[in-house]
């Protein structure tokens, strides 16, 4: 509103001076005079400092939207992306196997696609029907959620890290009609056996004993595909992908081909990838960063991936050596665990340039970089789901993205004020929402508009769910935002204890059994009651305030030593310990 105040005044000078016939020039001067004096001098600062990256962001906005539309108009998915990429790259390696070797080149990956879409439609699935896969990161594991999409059946990718509960609950959600399980989850497969529909049908990939599989009602995939024709199927959601459940059951984002193309495009073109690149995938396929930002590439741009089963932190830069690796991939953690092994040759005998992911905290961003001489860090935010990703080109330690502040309608994102008391998104006198000031921490929304491929917003497949990230009048009347997550890395359980029987060793064996590492609560914490408001709500701003901090609490307070496997009650020096980054969560 101040520079747009500024620059009435600016104007309306330049034309009561032209009106008195005074010269252009002076009157130009005499504007612009009156334009830094009323502040816009600010603005001028801003553009100065911002422009670059500013205008940067704008090109890549540009092209990934010029690309979209042009496959928009053309009813292009990612399948028939990717014939297009077998065209020009078929004898290029597209995935590398680092388990066993295997390398598959682009025409290798489009044939096995077809068998299981040859494979799928045997089955009698149809456009609309859902199928779960199962199982550790692999290259079959892409040929299977691409052949599947060349008829249109839709992939659920499940973490395999769920047991039991979660398990099912994530099976069940997505309307399952088979599942694709690895040889590996077998045991995983048995516990929920019984309970699964006995119309889904189950199929096995991996070496599995007859009498195995014979258990659990399934087929052997492996000899399937080997046998089905490879012809291209008829062309026709791509997939689901399940949030992580930190903070309850997983949700199952839809993502849409539009989508899929988005993600891949926008990280090819904001961290200046290239052609020959080779990237090194040690992430989960289950995941957006791990099958769009990373595999997404050789679909869509036809760079060479190497999957990974899992990170390994001692063989990283040894793997990344091997395959002549030129970008990594990371999230959370990682960058930190690798700079705690111990100095190896292999770390600077590498040619990765750029590392992309996000999650990676200051203090060990430069460490990172100057350790293992990586050139770029491509830092990104952005959840499955959401229509608000950003993503720090211009290299700015730290920095998870930008928003313009002089070209902010063109990407409309904001950082919204939220009461602390309530969570809920401030409003002012109008009924809209309250943007942020710089420094000021907040929510990030994105306007939706259900029109444009990069502001859409697909939600999940449980519609209550997809309400729940919804907000109406955000930006301006009757508009609606998608409300970004803003889920933590270690939840603490607050749990009612009136009789002070409470066993933290039988808790913690129930939620082993129940839930993955990274969705069981890291503090606990014990209360003969848990105190409620007036309507009865659990009032989790104190409990929030407090943390784990004993000084400011009666209650006891518990850590998961994840070393130890049992929970310790914390006192003061555990707690510095934690605070000072000395136990690791």
């Amino acid at each position: 509103m101040r520079n747009a105040a500024s620059a009435s005044l600016s104007l309306g000078s330049l034309g009561l001076l032209r009106l008195f016939g005074v010269p252009w020039s002076w009157s130009l001067a005499a504007g612009f005079g009156v334009f830094l004096g009323t502040g816009g001098w600010k603005y001028l600062y801003i553009v100065v400092r911002t422009a670059k990256r500013d205008l940067n962001g704008l090109y890549v906005l540009l092209r990934v939207k010029i690309a979209l539309w042009h496959h928009l108009r053309l009813n292009s998915n990612i399948p028939s992306i990717f014939a297009q990429t077998v065209k020009q790259h078929p004898n290029k390696p597209a995935l590398i196997y680092d388990a066993t070797g295997e390398t598959w080149t682009f025409t290798q990956l489009d044939l096995l696609s077809n068998a299981v879409a040859q494979w799928a439609l045997a089955q009698g699935w149809a456009p609309g029907d859902v199928v779960a896969l199962f199982m550790e990161s692999r290259p079959l594991q892409v040929a299977l959620w691409l052949g599947l999409a060349k008829v249109g059946v839709e992939a659920a990718l499940i973490n395999f890290n769920l047991r039991r509960d979660a398990l099912l609950h994530c099976v069940g959600v997505s309307v399952s009609r088979g599942i694709v399980f690895g040889a590996e989850l077998a045991g995983a497969m048995l516990e929920v056996s019984s309970s699964l529909s006995p119309s889904m049908v189950r199929f096995c990939t991996g070496e599995l004993s007859v009498d195995c599989l014979a258990s659990l009602s399934a087929q052997n995939l492996d000899y399937i595909l080997a046998s089905a024709p490879t012809l291209p199927p008829p062309s026709y959601r791509l997939f689901y992908i399940y949030t992580s459940g930190t903070t309850g059951l997983p949700k199952a984002a839809i993502v849409v081909h539009s989508r899929y193309y988005r993600i891949a495009a926008f990280g090819y073109h904001a961290f200046r990838m290239r052609q020959d690149d080779i990237i090194y995938d040690c992430l989960p396929l289950y995941h957006s960063a791990g099958n769009i930002m990373g595999v997404g590439q050789c679909l869509i741009n036809g760079l060479t991936v190497v999957v990974k089963k899992k990170f390994s932190a001692s063989r990283f830069w040894e793997d990344c050596i091997k395959h002549n690796c030129t970008v990594v991939q990371y999230i959370g953690e990682i960058c930190r665990y690798l700079l705690s092994q111990p100095v190896r040759p292999s770390e600077k005998g590498h040619r990765v340039r750029l590392a992309v992911g996000n999650g990676l905290r200051p203090s060990v961003w430069e460490a990172f970089t100057e350790r293992f001489g990586v050139a770029q860090v491509g830092e990104f935010y952005g959840a499955t789901e959401c229509n608000c990703s950003i993503a720090n080109m211009d290299g700015k330690v730290g920095a998870c993205g930008f928003n313009s502040r002089i070209l902010p309608n063109v990407y409309p994102i904001c950082l919204m004020k939220v009461d602390e008391e309530t969570t809920e998104l401030v409003r002012d006198r109008h009924g809209l929402c309250v943007p942020c000031r710089p420094g000021e921490p907040g929510l990030l929304v994105g306007r939706i508009n259900q029109q444009d491929p990069l502001r859409r917003f697909d939600g999940y497949a449980n519609q209550d769910a997809t309400r729940k990230k919804i907000a109406n009048n955000v930006f301006k009347k009757n508009d609606s935002a998608y409300l970004s997550d803003v889920e933590g890395k270690a939840g603490m359980a607050s749990i009612a204890d009136p009789t002070g029987t409470f066993d933290c060793d039988a808790f913690l064996r129930e939620v082993q059994q129940a839930l993955p590492p990274y969705a069981r609560p890291v503090f606990l914490r014990i209360s003969p009651q848990v105190d409620t408001t007036g309507t009865f709500k659990i009032q989790k701003t104190r409990l929030q305030r407090e943390g784990y901090d004993p000084r400011l609490s009666t209650d006891q307070i518990y850590f998961l030593n994840s070393r130890a496997g049992r929970y310790e009650a914390v006192n003061e020096e555990l707690h510095s310990a934690i605070v000072e980054g000395r136990m690791a969560l």
